[in-house]
């Protein structure tokens, strides 16, 4: 596994760093004999690290990116920041380890935003992958040859696999035990590690649909009209005329605004609002439905599966409820107002 010690370890990537640590780097003698033998190789020189390691967090490596060539398998589990929000060059060296590896034919993994490290050597090119969905955007502008898919938990493309953030490199890692050791192994060792060894749904069901990013103020009222009575009806029309335009002018604003039509836009919010009931209230999903402007409980399945990529009740598993919502037995209907116009995404792991 590489680890970028040279410029210390922020807090918020040592749980990635840590998920192959646990499922590769523990013997698992009754499992499966001989198990994993894992190595961290780092990105810098041998010997003590700089003071201005983040929170006072390093790691130092007895190997280094040399040492990826001749791994069966090389992990990649996060790059800097800097190389994601800024553009800023991967590690010295980093880029040109992993295609030798690759060349080599090491079997090549990333979690989270590592796919950038593997995208930047050309190992994803032609291929679909995919990343925390917070940077898939990111990902496919700077890399228009890799077939970017946020919604996806994990990617297996054969001798090059990629994950979404945080947990779902667990996800991917258990993954690969399954396709190295079997079913049996994968399942106990997650058994082990009081987690499911497979999830339902990909990170769609993760994505916050409920607020598109949006330059056009001139729209802003009328989206959060329209926000309010997502339980009623609602048409093209209906949005253009509080706006104050032409149907054919605010599908056109929408569209440059926020990248979708309105229809799609409407499907979103109405999604976003079913997932927040779900997630905070005792509802039935028939009532959800009815709240959330998708109608009956088979058109809220219907359109879960199809977007979020699991059940209602899936959905509704993978978050418990909490706060003053929960128990919640109804919803008030948003207070009537006067209507005035407004103006106008077993080997030898390194």
């Amino acid at each position: 596994m590489v680890v970028t010690e040279e410029i210390g370890v922020p807090s918020w990537d040592l749980y990635e760093l840590s998920i192959p640590c646990t499922v590769f780097g523990k013997p698992q003698p009754d499992l499966a004999d001989p198990w994993y033998e894992f190595r961290l190789c780092g990105t810098g020189s041998p010997g003590p690290q700089d003071d201005d390691a983040q929170f006072g967090l390093s790691v130092r490596t007895k190997y280094g990116l040399d040492d990826l060539v001749g791994a069966d398998t090389v992990i990649v589990p996060s790059v800097p920041d800097a190389c994601v929000e800024e553009g800023a060059p991967m590690p010295p060296g980093l880029v040109e380890a992993l295609r030798r590896a690759h060349a080599a034919g090491a079997r090549m993994v990333s979690l989270c935003n590592g796919a950038f490290a593997l995208a930047e050597a050309g190992l994803l090119d032609g291929r679909r992958a995919t990343a925390h969905w917070q940077h898939t955007a990111q990902l496919a502008a700077r890399f228009p040859l890799v077939e970017v898919d946020d919604s996806v938990l994990y990617v297996d493309d054969g001798d090059v696999l990629t994950s979404a953030g945080l947990t779902a490199g667990l996800d991917l890692c258990l993954h690969l035990v399954r396709r190295d050791l079997g079913a049996h192994v994968a399942n106990q060792l997650a058994r082990r590690m009081v987690v499911p060894a497979h999830r339902p749904g990909g990170q769609a069901q993760f994505i916050d649909l409920s607020v598109p990013a949006t330059d056009d103020a001139g729209l802003s009222p009328v989206l959060e009209w329209a926000r309010q009575r997502l339980d009623r009806p609602l048409t093209v029309t209906d949005l253009a005329r509080r706006a104050a335009m032409s149907p054919r002018t605010f599908y056109r604003r929408l569209q440059d605004a926020t990248g979708t039509t309105p229809l799609q836009w409407l499907l979103n919010q109405r999604l976003a609002r079913a997932q927040s009931l779900l997630e905070s209230t005792d509802l039935p999903v028939e009532k959800v439905g009815e709240l959330s402007g998708l109608g009956t409980a088979n058109n809220l399945r219907h359109h879960f599966l199809k977007q979020v990529g699991v059940s209602p009740s899936d959905y509704r598993r993978a978050f418990p409820k909490s706060g003053p919502a929960a128990g919640l037995r109804s919803a008030p209907r948003p207070a009537e107002s006067v209507e005035k116009p407004a103006p106008a995404a077993p080997s030898t792991a390194a």
